[in-house]
């Protein structure tokens, strides 16, 4: 009875022991675990790619964070997401946290595009590859280690495409110039001061109302910080200063802040029925978020621009694991074009009434 229990416990010891070698060979940097199935063959080690986010209560961010989400699981890869509460110092103090936790790849939505210097060098010293999304670092930090890349959009083809919504509108209804003066008097509610995107997207779409033959005269513009809230006071403010009469269009850097200006605006009796152009004034933002989707469905804003949120989380997640398996980044391995080895753009579309049930989920 003895030798028999010596060798139940002999062998319940060794399965113990060849599980925990098993789960050790999934660790970064650990070796993988053979099998034996048909004499030939070995376990994919496991990838854990430790992303931290701006904040978490950005709508756009939302939808990224879930096809993220969605696209580690389709790739087997275990994905831990952090909210970095819109704080810098609280960022890379996260990833501090992941690299001692033996993370195999970094996938950061920098708080401060300009602050990206010190993660990379963290993900550097750690030999991690880390893929930045939705907010660009600049071009030298991208240059300064060869395990980088960026996902995302380029912000000035949504100023471009938000203008020409516009452009459409003033063309189709020339009634829209209030004054009958051939100028678009028009109100620009912005993001974060400095943030790439919140630059160019009102650079350029001021810019294609220019180029299409309209002359604009800015009536007031102001940061809302990317926040529904905020654009809804900053917009009550417009309107008392200049008055419901004068402003003939609003453009925002994108759809929170959009549907912030309409909600003051509806408070005035205005944007409740955009056949009545009378009380209407046609507002257009970017990302093409649900809610946004929804406002234009009863007619409260004029168009958005997607975002692709879809496509970019899909991107990070695919860039992530084919880095960690030592693929190169290219469009066969990442299932998206790479522009000059380390930039994978998603392209914006131009949304409105014609195409935005396209969108809708």
């Amino acid at each position: 009875m003895k030798s028999k229990k010596a060798a139940r416990v002999l062998a319940f010891s060794l399965a113990a022991v060849m599980t925990a070698g098993m789960a050790t060979g999934c660790r970064r940097g650990g070796g993988s675990a053979d099998t034996k199935e048909g004499g030939e063959g070995s376990a994919k080690e496991s990838v854990m790619i430790g992303s931290a986010i701006y904040k978490f209560d950005d709508t756009f961010m939302t939808g990224v964070r879930t096809a993220m989400t969605d696209q580690a699981k389709a790739e087997g890869a275990e994905l831990e997401l952090v909210d970095s509460q819109n704080k810098q110092a609280t960022q890379n103090e996260q990833v501090d946290t992941f690299i001692t936790k033996g993370v195999n790849a970094l996938a950061i939505n920098p708080v401060d595009r300009t602050a990206a210097a010190p993660i990379i060098e963290k993900a550097k010293a750690a030999d991690l590859p880390i893929v930045f999304l939705n907010r660009e670092p600049e071009e030298n930090d991208m240059k300064s280690y060869d395990k980088v890349w960026y996902v995302g959009a380029k912000a000035e083809q949504s100023g471009t495409l938000s203008g020409e919504i516009i452009v459409d509108f003033f063309t189709e209804h020339p009634e829209a110039d209030k004054n009958g003066d051939g100028v678009i008097q028009y109100i620009m509610i912005q993001g974060e001061p400095g943030h790439q995107d919140a630059t160019l997207r009102t650079e350029y779409s001021v810019k294609a109302l220019e180029e299409a033959g309209f002359k604009t005269e800015k009536l007031a513009a102001d940061t809302a910080m990317w926040d529904k809230a905020k654009a809804t006071d900053l917009m009550k403010a417009f309107i008392t200063a200049q008055g419901l009469d004068k402003i003939e269009a609003v453009l925002c850097n994108n759809d929170d802040m959009a549907l912030g200006a309409i909600e003051a605006l509806k408070t005035e009796g205005y944007n409740t029925n955009k056949d009545d152009l009378t009380k209407y004034i046609p507002v257009v933002g970017v990302d093409a978020t649900a809610p946004a989707l929804e406002a234009m469905k009863e007619g409260s804003l004029l168009g958005t621009v997607l975002n692709d949120a879809d496509n970019q989380g899909k991107a990070t997640i695919n860039v992530a694991a084919a880095a960690v398996a030592g693929k190169e980044i290219n469009e066969e391995n990442v299932g998206y074009p790479v522009t000059d080895g380390k930039y994978i753009w998603i392209d914006y579309v131009k949304v409105t009434d014609e195409n935005y049930q396209d969108y809708m989920k």
